[in-house]
């Protein structure tokens, strides 16, 4: 397990266990390419623990066979859900293939798990490029102590 040392006080660690809960959404221009590349990758992300926004998830699990747990569709509320998920701590790891073309009724959502994603310093792979990059990482088999910023020192401090 990598450890990385804290550099203030402010800074909390998270760890990651070595079966890394994942969550997968796609948006609908996209939902091919992320199934080509589960397809691709599904030994490896049969070690995982799978969730997934209500189209995509059930995608993968009726065409590959993967356990996924689903939340709702991205535009009534799962990108929110996954989002909360993140916030507990219950999501590692986010592949998301968004469509940077088409406009999207749920951007605000869209914007808002990213956002998260980044406040709790989980890897997010928005193509499928980095997600290539990110699920052959010596680091997807071994556990990980990820640091996070406790804003919450922060803002009582100001």
């Amino acid at each position: 397990m990598r450890i990385l040392p804290q550099v203030s006080k402010d800074i909390d660690t998270i760890r990651m266990e070595k079966q890394k809960k994942i969550a997968l959404v796609a948006h609908d221009n996209r939902k091919s390419d992320i199934l080509d590349w589960v397809r691709f990758n599904k030994g490896s992300l049969s070690k995982h623990i799978l969730y997934g926004t209500g189209t995509t998830g059930g995608l993968i699990a009726d065409e590959l066979g993967l356990k996924v747990h689903r939340f709702r569709s991205g535009p009534l509320g799962g990108d929110q859900q996954i989002g909360a998920k993140i916030c507990e701590n219950e999501i590692d790891f986010l592949i998301f293939f968004w469509d940077p073309m088409a406009a999207q009724p749920h951007d605000v959502d869209v914007k808002a798990l990213l956002r998260l994603s980044a406040v709790y310093n989980i890897p997010v792979a928005c193509n499928r490029a980095t997600a290539d990059f990110m699920i052959s990482s010596v680091l997807m088999d071994e556990a990980y102590e990820r640091q996070i910023i406790d804003y919450s020192k922060i803002f009582a401090k100001n």
